[in-house]
């Protein structure tokens, strides 16, 4: 899941001039960025993006952003070990016989009023589709005794919206398991990047975007030096987009500090919350919002007017 929150690395602090960490680690000066490099990054994610509406003929779709699989209330002690690594894996085994007749269709609902009818997968479709077969290293699995259709509040890659969710009881647990329940169906397919997640050839990650109440500019937020260019370990950033009929992926550029640290010169490893602003060409509207380095959509608020 995406967070704003500081990534904390457990490094200690190493001398720039013995122990020089990879460039670009959260907290430590990046390289400046080919921004040739980082336009044609863009430029792909966006044909990977557009190719998949095309696909979907041009309809409205729903594009939930971060995890499906959420829970109501914290683990107790008793269970609590156990059931987070289950969960985590997907271990859940349907006790109650639950059914295989899918709902009628439901409505997502977003904050600006507008909303999208959705087909809905059945209580036992839902589960099964959490249901990933990974292992959990001998934990028991949490065992399904029932399961209510309800809604809740989830990001989405046009903000905020209300879905519909299943809702499953556990045995031995208050807590509550929740997923997603709107068919796949509702969505889009975007053709992923051809590198590894783990190493993309360039750009830096951006986690969620603010928009202006007028769509004219991404404010984005991202993990990364703690300072300015105008100090040692300190990294200036800037940031701009690129855009399409329908996305818009933020690019960050990165300056680092230029000057002399000295050899006996430290610096962290642990990230720090930073932002940019971009400029669009034309008003966000309905558009996605996309990070450069696997073209995916991130969670976007709108601001109040007068912010």
């Amino acid at each position: 899941m995406r967070l704003l929150a500081i990534l904390a690395v457990s490094l200690s602090l190493v001398a720039c001039a013995q122990q020089t960490p990879e460039a670009g680690s959260p907290g430590l000066p990046a390289p400046a960025e080919d921004k040739a490099k980082l336009d044609q990054l863009a430029k792909e994610a966006l044909a990977r993006w557009d190719a998949a509406v095309a696909a979907n003929k041009g309809k409205p779709s729903f594009v939930p952003v971060g995890e499906l699989t959420d829970q109501i209330g914290n683990w107790e002690d008793a269970v609590g070990g156990n059931n987070k690594m289950a969960l985590s894996a997907g271990a859940l085994v349907d006790k109650a016989g639950l059914s295989e007749s899918a709902p009628a269709d439901a409505r997502v609902q977003w904050a600006d009023g507008k909303s999208l009818e959705v087909p809905v997968m059945s209580a036992a479709q839902t589960l099964r589709s959490m249901q990933t077969g990974r292992s959990c290293d001998g934990c028991k699995p949490l065992e399904v005794v029932d399961a209510r259709l309800s809604t809740k509040e989830l990001a989405t890659s046009r903000g905020k919206a209300t879905v519909p969710v299943w809702e499953y009881v556990l045995s031995g647990t208050r807590v509550i398991v929740t997923r997603v329940a709107v068919s796949p169906t509702a969505g889009i397919t975007v053709t992923p990047p051809p590198w590894d997640p783990n190493n993309a050839p360039g750009g830096l990650s951006v986690e969620s975007a603010t928009a202006s109440p007028d769509g004219k500019k991404l404010t984005a937020a991202f993990i990364g030096s703690q300072g300015p260019a105008s100090e040692p370990c300190g990294t200036d950033y800037s940031a701009y987009a690129v855009e399409s009929a329908n996305a818009v992926v933020i690019v960050i550029l990165s300056t680092p500090f230029a000057g002399t640290m000295g050899s006996n010169f430290a610096c962290t490893a642990m990230g720090y919350p930073r932002t940019a602003d971009a400029t669009l060409a034309a008003p966000l509207g309905d558009r996605s919002v996309l990070e450069v380095r696997q073209g995916l959509p991130i969670p976007v608020t709108i601001a109040s007017a007068g912010k």
